[in-house]
């Protein structure tokens, strides 16, 4: 059976489920698959009406919400190509992208756009309030009206669901979203994805995640970002649910707040808040009874079910899987999450591939790895001996992007003529299919004897060892050094009321190193730790910069 083409897939999405609630604002407004599909025509006739053609780019910037939403499905289904923007990039980068680009309408937060010099971006011609959905500013000939507004008309004037229709289908080659990478190598370029890229992650969501039209997802990752765009909003959307979102990047307590208003079945997470979790909440425990507990072969089941269950109702109670992404799980953390049957799996992409490359699901999932190789995609490792030496991942298949955006030299340094795109990370591949992050080809270090290093891993051994918040592993002068972020919090609370907290946290840290050190081959171990005075610069998936740390 032939699958439903990009907006076909929409289209009936919105007139199968035409009255059941569709998008929602946490503790705000819902709109049913009926009203989302008028809205999003309504928002199609304002494009008419500022003479966007097909290929025309459309710059998005903005927290999760159910306006993001619309303007995001309006842009791809219209032919217009949707430009999401990171709210964390400033507004130079901002200003960078909306003319790089070539953008001709922005739609962005009020105060986001008066900060907007845009007499320097002479190709815009109009920019949108994301939140009212108003003009703030137009060189269009006609005024622009017909913008849907909040709470505006009644759900009975929506039209049918017979009726319902989008425009054509644009060619599958043709390009959809223009999406600027957030990486850690300090160069945001603009990866072409086209409409076969985000048709692939939907319909590999479809056919192996499962979900169902009664069940919810909640939005808290940022929607630019391709993970958070495909899995928490676009895949849902196609098969009926009721799609939630958190307008920023929340502290821990909303967000458990609302894990246990929405209750979803499928949640996206980046590795760094779980391994907050686990350090915050689980691994003093295991320090305690609980941990001797958890030693004991007759108990550990128990004690392991426990915890698997207050951990469960934290997150809402009514998942079916937690999906890791963005970055390597902490293998301690992973193990200990497997180990107490919590239905975690760790899945590998980049924003060039759409962006999933290796998934499976967690009752298949094995430790240590980021799963199998999607279907359809192509993937091998450049090593003569893909099990055992780590080489560089490539991957070809529907989901891998055009190309970089006005940039051909970038292009042709990641995407051979037939289509193989580089992904700069190092990996190996077992009998089973199964693919192993070993780290970043720029970050390897080469050891005093030609071994190779790979500081990722030992950042991750590092980082969930005490009284340690963030660490990043660095080459000075021939030697290796971690750089550590204290957990100030966990200090203060072993030391309330005493000085010399400083002398006293670098004798622990001292400790750490020894410790690790002899967990670790001689040719990668630490000769220092150095206390870092604040936390790491990060990208908006949590990942350091670590162009920021490396001394040239």
């Amino acid at each position: 059976m032939t699958s439903p083409t990009f907006n076909r897939l929409f289209e009936e999405s919105i007139r199968s489920y035409w009255d059941r609630p569709a998008l929602s604002d946490y503790g705000g407004r819902t709109l049913t698959y009926g009203r989302a599909g008028r809205e999003i025509l309504l928002l199609q006739d304002y494009f008419r009406r500022c003479s966007i053609r097909p290929g025309d780019r459309i710059a998005l910037v903005g927290t999760n919400s159910v306006n993001w939403a619309l303007v995001y499905l309006a842009a791809v289904t219209s032919g217009a190509v949707i430009v999401p923007i990171l709210p964390e990039f400033g507004d130079e980068d901002v200003e960078h992208i909306i003319s790089h680009s070539e953008s001709v309408i922005l739609f962005a937060a009020a105060d986001r756009a008066a900060r907007i010099e845009q007499g320097r971006l002479e190709g815009l011609r109009t920019v949108v309030s994301l939140d009212t959905l108003e003009p703030l500013y137009s060189r269009c000939r006609r005024p622009p009206e017909g913008v849907p507004r909040p709470g505006g008309e009644e759900e009975s004037a929506a039209g049918t669901a017979e009726a319902f229709s989008l425009p054509p289908d644009r060619d599958e080659d043709d390009p959809a979203a223009l999406v600027y990478t957030s990486g850690t190598s300090g160069f945001s370029k603009g990866a072409l994805l086209p409409y076969r890229s985000l048709l692939a992650n939907i319909n590999f969501a479809r056919e192996n995640m499962r979900l169902k039209m009664t069940e919810r997802t909640l939005g808290f990752l940022p929607l630019a970002h391709a993970y958070a765009a495909s899995f928490d909003f676009l895949f849902p959307f196609t098969v009926g649910c009721h799609v939630t979102f958190l307008g920023r990047m929340p502290s821990p307590k909303i967000l458990l707040e609302a894990f246990a208003d929405v209750r979803p079945s499928l949640i996206l997470f980046v590795p760094l808040i779980l391994e907050k979790l686990y350090k915050k909440r689980i691994a003093p425990q295991l320090r305690g009874p609980a941990g001797l507990l958890m030693r004991l072969p007759v108990l550990s089941a128990l004690v392991g079910k426990k915890i698997n269950r207050k951990l469960s109702a934290s997150f809402g109670g009514n998942f079916q899987e937690i999906v890791v992404g963005g970055a390597s799980l902490n293998r301690e953390v992973e193990n200990f999450l497997k180990r107490i049957g919590l239905p975690v799996t760790v899945g590998y992409g980049m924003t060039e591939c759409g962006p999933l490359i290796s998934y499976s699901p967690w009752y298949e999932h094995r430790a240590g790895s980021v799963g199998r190789p999607i279907t359809g995609l192509e993937c091998r490792i450049d090593s003569p001996d893909p099990a055992r030496v780590p080489g560089e991942i490539v991957a070809r298949g529907p989901g891998v992007m055009l190309g970089y955006y006005r940039n051909r030299e970038a292009t042709r340094e990641v995407l051979s003529e037939d289509g193989w795109l580089k992904t700069g990370d190092l990996g190996t591949i077992d009998g089973d299919g199964f693919l192993y992050i070993r780290g970043r080809s720029k970050n390897m270090i080469l050891g005093p004897s030609g071994q190779n290093i790979y500081p990722e891993e030992i950042e991750s051994r590092l980082s969930v060892m005490p009284y340690v918040q963030e660490a990043l592993v660095v080459e000075e002068n021939g030697r290796l050094t971690a750089l550590v972020y204290p957990d100030w919090e966990a200090v203060d609370g072993e030391r309330a009321g005493e000085e010399d907290s400083r002398e006293w946290i670098r004798e622990r840290m001292e400790q750490n190193r020894a410790e690790l050190n002899r967990r670790l081959p001689a040719y990668s171990r630490l000769a220092a730790i150095r206390l870092h005075g604040e936390a790491f610069e990060k990208t908006p998936t949590h990942k350091i910069k670590r162009y920021r740390y490396q001394k040239k």
